[in-house]
């Protein structure tokens, strides 16, 4: 008997008993399809923030204040900001922003709103990637020198304070002073940070009326400072010109007594797809263990297959039937089982990716690779747990399988 004919054989078999076959295929059925939403939302949810990141800017560096060596002080000053600056510092820097901030309520004509204030320099729309307006414009050079009480606002922000009205022109009073709302920023698509509802005013301002903290050495603190490399590749350079030029000013000579730290968008998304990465292989092996569990139940099918078709397998032997006929007999019915269960699987796992993409607002993505995974999986679970009672079955000796009642 050749393969195609042991094949049909398989499913004459299988269809002789459909329900218990369904039933079978269902831990099959689940174990891929869980397999293929839980791997489809973890791809997703990274190719989401990936994205995003990318779209800030993985040539992007953040030097904050390291406080385990600061004595509780903000050690980053607008002193560092013009340093960090100069070019002739740090060459492999293109441009270098400042901001300071913190929780405030902001107040327009009726309606009040807290959300964070930050006094930013002019150049910090186009550092980071944030230079698009719904009106108006962004803060000038000029706004900084006379320290003006000018803001650029989110645009969930100006929905907020200005429902009925257009923003540009009007005045929002923070912390009991009016300043003018010149720019209202596009709205942000990003889930990650988006600053939607964010106020910005003049870092000159934000540091004369709002945030009056001071370095150890007294000058003008700030929390945040945001260098752009010059390209992706002089990413390293620039944190190594960056942490040079700031131990000069802080007179630091070894690296441990560093009183500031040095993140990149490059790390930030290199830790992201590690952390995601495990995430979506501990849950695929989670899912797997369904899987696990789909093929116990088709060896003990298949167990109780052999057992009941025993007069079959003697009168087949009987006439003729080789030992390898009935291992591939048997062995195909487990494997159909388990491929159709991972075929249909994959239509509910791909069905329940979709339903969870509109209800989290993510994009899964369901690609080859997971398929070609699950259904491959699936197919050594027919394999693997179909063997045993294959083996039995093809064991069985003629006569004592004529015997069997």
């Amino acid at each position: 008997m050749n393969i195609w004919e042991s094949f049909l054989t398989a499913l004459d078999s299988l269809r002789a008993n459909k329900l218990r076959s369904v039933l079978t295929m269902l831990g099959v059925i689940i174990g891929v399809a869980a397999v293929i939403a839980l791997l489809s939302i973890g791809n997703g949810v990274t190719a989401s923030v990936t994205s995003e990141i990318q779209a800030i800017g993985t040539n992007l560096l953040s030097v904050s204040t390291n406080f385990d060596n600061s004595d509780g002080f903000q050690t980053l000053s607008v002193k560092d900001v013009a340093a960090l600056s100069d070019p002739l510092n740090v060459p492999a820097v293109s441009q270098v922003s400042a901001t300071v901030g913190g929780m405030q309520e902001v107040i327009g004509g009726s309606q009040s709103l807290r959300t964070t204030v930050s006094g930013v320099t002019p150049n910090f729309f186009a550092v980071n990637n944030r230079n698009e307006f719904e009106s108006g414009d962004g803060l000038t050079a000029a706004d900084e020198e006379t320290r003006a009480r000018v803001a650029v606002i989110g645009s969930d922000a100006a929905t907020s304070l200005f429902p009925n009205s257009f923003p540009i022109g009007q005045s929002v009073r923070i912390n009991g002073v009016s300043y003018e709302v010149v720019g209202v920023l596009a709205a942000s698509g990003s889930n990650f940070g988006s600053g939607n509802s964010d106020v910005y005013i003049p870092l000159s301002t934000a540091l004369a009326r709002l945030y009056t903290d001071r370095t150890r050495t007294g000058e003008r603190a700030v929390n945040q400072i945001i260098a752009q490399a010059v390209s992706e590749t002089q990413t390293d350079a620039a944190i190594a010109q960056i942490t040079e030029t700031l131990r000069r000013e802080h007179g630091i000579v070894y690296a441990a007594d560093d009183d500031f730290q040095i993140f990149s968008q490059a790390d930030l998304l290199q830790t992201f797809n590690t952390i995601t990465a495990t995430l979506t292989a501990f849950l695929g092996s989670i899912a797997g263990i369904s899987l696990l569990v789909g093929g116990i139940g088709i060896m003990n099918i298949m167990l109780v297959s052999v057992t009941e078709r025993t007069r079959e397998i003697g009168i087949r032997k009987a006439v003729g039937a080789l030992k390898r006929d009935i291992l591939a007999q048997f062995l195909l019915e487990s494997m159909v089982l388990s491929v159709l269960g991972g075929l249909l699987g994959i239509a509910l796992g791909w069905s329940i990716a979709q339903i969870a993409s509109l209800a989290l607002d993510v994009t899964t993505v369901v690609d080859a690779g997971t398929i070609l995974l699950s259904t491959g999986f699936a197919a050594a679970v027919g394999l693997v747990f179909g063997i045993y009672p294959a083996w039995r079955a093809a064991g069985l000796r003629p006569i004592e399988a004529l015997r069997y009642e």
